[in-house]
């Protein structure tokens, strides 16, 4: 039997296909620009992340090689000690003809000094010597990522490029590590104590580490190496 075009059962409604709308469109693409840019965004962060942990750890290393480096000297010069003398402090800092690394034969020769590579040479009396340096008082080459270090034109190791070991050496109060004393101080002797003479106090060593980036215009500490000699 037919059915005519009112009868029941015939399907009188005829989808018509339909693109998507401006406003479909607009909000699709904000939804995807969104996504793209919260992705860049958690990359960068896990970039920036990543670069300061390693640097963290660089830091963390060049102030123990300083460290070790150290580790065997004594407080003050085996020789000349720390005294006063005519008024005056002798003895702190490096000995006369105590110019370059390897001269250096007691803690106190340390204070004041830094370590980086500047290009020239440098020397104890500007406080600049060159560096940085490992365990062995080795200036520390700079090591492309494949494991190759990096040569100067005339086929020289260049210097590990843009860090520094700048040294503190600090004499401290034996019962307060944490007070500084100046150089010249003495604990004159008090009813049953025999004092403590200027060359008695033990030491707080500090290295302090910092960066300078190609892209950066003042080093940034990135962290620091505390240690005390009794």
């Amino acid at each position: 039997m037919l059915r005519g075009p009112n009868q029941p059962g015939r399907n009188v409604h005829r989808r018509r296909a339909r693109g998507f709308t401006l406003i479909e469109t607009a909000l699709a693409t904000v939804i995807i620009g969104v996504g793209v840019v919260a992705i860049v965004e958690a990359h960068q962060a896990f970039m920036r992340s990543n670069q300061w942990s390693t640097h963290a750890a660089t830091a963390t290393f060049l102030g123990g090689e300083i460290r070790e480096y150290t580790l065997n000297l004594p407080r003050h010069d085996p020789v000349t000690g720390l005294r006063v003398a005519g008024g005056d402090v002798e003895g702190w800092g490096p000995e006369p003809g105590e110019t370059l690394v390897e001269d250096f034969d007691d803690l106190d020769d340390f204070d004041g000094l830094s370590f980086a590579f500047n290009g020239t040479p440098g020397f104890a009396d500007d406080d600049d010597l060159p560096g940085p340096l490992d365990a062995f008082g080795l200036v520390i080459p700079e090591i492309f990522a494949d494991g190759s270090v990096m040569l100067d034109p005339d086929g020289n190791p260049v210097p590990m490029q843009g860090w520094t070991q700048t040294v503190r050496v600090v004499k401290v109060h034996p019962s307060d590590p944490t007070r500084e004393l100046a150089v010249d101080f003495v604990e004159a002797p008090i009813g049953a104590s025999s004092g403590i003479a200027i060359d008695e106090f033990p030491l707080r060593v500090e290295v302090i580490v910092t960066y300078e980036g190609p892209f950066v215009t003042a080093p940034v500490e990135i962290t620091r190496v505390v240690w005390i000699v009794p």
